[in-house]
């Protein structure tokens, strides 16, 4: 956790050295962008899942000089959360939580005048705005289902209250980027975010040690050239 927590501080540093850089032309873009979310719950203890599908949507702030550089601040809303996983049985449980979600990252492309190649990376702070559960059986009185997988498998993760609605962590992707006439241009990207945030409560005496999210975000994106 403090390598991670590390690495987060310094990507920060490395978008605020970032917005620094003045030294070429600057262009700078706004835009919005859309698309869908894997995602799924880092259990310490772990729990039998499969990732589960949500959406983001969101707009963008850019600015990026001449020279192969940038910076992107983003405000999204995202869904994260997981699928339970029960082979062999007609059972389905899922929980998703909805964030609003600030990513400020380096942006780093290149390529000829119409197509650009970029990677992004940078931390990304969030709040829990919304969560709702999915299920075929009542998950609050599991012990009145009749032949229900409990050996070796936790179940408390279906009913625990959210301990912690902040949410941080490290977000990077890559993509591409076709740029139209007119100042518009259109992306495509594959994005992975890591969080170093609990969703539940992590004490000694609680069920789990880590509940971090992880998702892969797949979206669409316009942009238009304001400078």
């Amino acid at each position: 956790m403090r390598r991670a927590t590390s690495l987060l501080v310094l990507l920060l540093a490395m978008t605020i050295v970032a917005t620094a850089q003045t030294h070429y032309e600057a262009n700078i873009s706004v835009g919005g962008k859309a698309g869908m979310t894997l995602s799924r719950i880092n259990f310490q203890p772990s729990v039998p899942q499969s990732l589960v599908g949500g959406f983001v949507v969101g707009g963008s702030f850019r600015y990026m000089e001449e020279k192969h550089f940038g910076v992107i601040a983003e405000l999204n809303v995202e869904q994260r959360g997981w699928k339970e996983k029960f082979e062999g049985y007609n059972l389905s449980y899922s929980r998703k939580f909805t964030y609003l979600q600030l990513p400020i990252m380096t942006h780093v492309y290149f390529g000829s005048d119409k197509f650009h190649a970029f990677f992004n990376a940078g931390p990304a702070l969030g709040v829990m705005i919304g969560e709702s559960t999915t299920s075929n059986f009542d998950y609050n009185h599991i012990d009145d289902i009749q032949d229900f997988p409990r050996e070796n498998r936790y179940t408390d993760q279906m009913t625990l209250p959210v301990e912690r609605k902040f949410d941080y962590g490290i977000t990077a992707g890559v993509g591409m980027e076709y740029i139209a006439r007119h100042k518009q241009s259109f992306s495509l990207e594959g994005r992975v975010y890591y969080g170093l945030g609990d969703v539940f409560s992590n004490k000694k005496s609680d069920t789990f040690s880590g509940s971090g999210g992880l998702s892969i975000a797949i979206t669409l994106g316009y942009y238009y050239r304001i400078k």
